[in-house]
């Protein structure tokens, strides 16, 4: 590897722990962000860089991921009986909670999901459930988001390492 290579990988990388970190995060892409780093790095190092068959891999990757956390967060949220009022305040909830660090990550679905349940007329011992199945929903879809970024991020470095 050149010292461009290895430079160009590290940014990569680095591009991707974002994309990590945005699979918690409800304000980053996440996986969609992994993706444009790869296709980046091939766009810019060509046969240097991940194979075609691993970028069509993330590329199905990514769109699973994206078709799970949806399905988690309705799942969790249909299950503890929320409607489509309680995973919109949960979604709402999630990304104020971010100015408000690690507890409002945690706690801003759940009051989001709550507030729009009772303002939809559910009573708040429904609306405080609903809440918390929402809240579910959220941290099961991120969970999964995480897995999946971690997979992308090692068949990509593999792939370049194998690549060079």
């Amino acid at each position: 590897m050149t010292v461009e290579e290895i430079l160009g990988l590290s940014i990569t990388l680095l591009v991707m722990l974002f994309g990590f970190a945005g699979s918690i995060v409800p304000v980053l892409p996440g996986t969609p962000l992994v993706l444009i780093a790869a296709l980046g790095h091939r766009l810019w190092f060509g046969q240097h860089s991940a194979s075609a068959l691993v970028l069509i891999g993330l590329v199905v990757l990514t769109l699973g991921s994206v078709l799970l956390d949806y399905l988690a967060s309705m799942y969790g949220a249909k299950r503890f009986g929320a409607t489509w009022r309680g995973v919109l305040g949960a979604a709402i909830g999630g990304l104020v909670g971010i100015f408000f660090s690690l507890p409002g990550i945690i706690i801003g679905p759940f009051i989001g999901a709550m507030v729009f349940e009772l303002m939809g007329g559910y009573e708040i011992e429904k609306a405080s459930r609903a809440g918390l199945g929402a809240t579910f929903g959220v941290f099961a879809g991120a969970i999964g988001k995480c897995v999946v970024s971690v997979v992308m991020i090692t068949l990509f470095t593999v792939s370049v390492i194998l690549q060079s």
